[in-house]
């Protein structure tokens, strides 16, 4: 026979079994219910790092045609301009040209003038890309009876102010006097195209054209441009 147990152990007994077996089902919830929350993380993760992917593909793609369409938008732009350019040439030549026609028109039609009467027309000068040069043109014309070609030279006389002081320069010098293209020889006209070159930090201030006849030392015509 066995001994009689008291019923608080009893009890203390039942209550422990049942704490036991809610610790038990508690852990293996808990696990349970872990499992899946890492597994969903994991797979978020690998879905993210997929679409990144993707996307990267798809840049690297993408990279290369818009630096194309950059390229062929400066190449567009570049030959806007360009464009732009020739027809402001073009209309300034064509009106060059009207203005030349109706010169000529009217100094062939110029009656009883007399021999040997020149003029400067035409006269141009603009700076050039490299500091301190200038390019000059101009047309000579002899108008009038025209019985004999003109000849001789071309001078110019610069007036140019050079660290603060006002100096007078000519072109071309004495010793260059016989330079061809300082050299003049027409019936009608002569065009005259060149450049010149000032030394740094000079300013042009005004410019005079002196045409000379062979045999003489006095100018046969003077003609002056303001420059600033």
């Amino acid at each position: 026979m066995r001994p009689a147990v008291a019923w608080y152990w009893r009890w203390a007994g039942a209550v422990a079994g049942v704490t036991a077996a809610a610790a038990v089902a508690w852990g293996f919830y808990g696990a349970s219910d872990r499992r899946p929350r890492d597994a969903d993380v994991t797979v978020e993760i690998e879905r993210l790092k997929s679409r990144l992917q993707r996307q990267e593909e798809e840049l690297a793609q993408v990279r290369p045609r818009l630096a194309n369409a950059d390229r062929q938008m400066q190449i567009d732009r570049a030959a806007a301009g360009d464009l732009a350019k020739q027809v402001k040439s073009l209309a300034f030549e064509n009106a060059a040209l009207k203005e030349d026609l109706a010169f000529f028109q009217s100094l062939m039609s110029t009656p009883g003038a007399r021999e040997g009467n020149l003029s400067v027309n035409r006269f141009r000068l603009q700076p050039e890309a490299i500091a301190g040069e200038y390019r000059y043109q101009m047309l000579l014309v002899q108008a009038g009876q025209r019985l004999r070609d003109f000849q001789g030279t071309l001078q110019f006389v610069l007036d140019v102010q050079q660290d603060g002081r006002k100096i007078v320069l000519t072109l071309p010098p004495d010793p260059d006097r016989s330079a061809r293209e300082y050299q003049l020889n027409f019936k009608f006209f002569q065009r005259v195209e060149g450049t010149f070159k000032l030394t740094p930090g000079s300013v042009l201030k005004g410019m005079q054209v002196r045409v000379f006849e062979n045999g003489t030392r006095t100018p046969k015509l003077t003609h002056t441009l303001n420059v600033s």
